[in-house]
């Protein structure tokens, strides 16, 4: 069962990663991107705070959700262009 919330985490970080990078769909608005990756970095934060987690690493998720309002303003920037 940790394996597989830790697997999921993954699947965030992934997704966050990839759109903060500008790969998302080209339709997409800088205030849906912002969505997606906010909804995922809260998932990311429920998550760390479990109770469960024995020796995984950490690292990337953390990195994931420690982004600052002045790193989106870039990437909102680029969507816009």
């Amino acid at each position: 069962k940790i394996a597989k919330h830790y697997e999921s985490m993954g699947h965030s970080v992934e997704l966050i990663n990839n759109f903060r990078a500008g790969n998302h769909p080209n339709d997409m608005e800088a205030e849906q991107v912002n969505h997606v990756i906010h909804q995922n970095v809260r998932h990311l934060e429920i998550m760390v705070a479990k109770d469960y987690w024995t020796d995984e690493d950490m690292t990337e998720v953390n990195a994931a959700i420690e982004w600052t309002d002045e790193d989106m303003t870039e990437v909102n920037a680029a969507i816009e262009g």
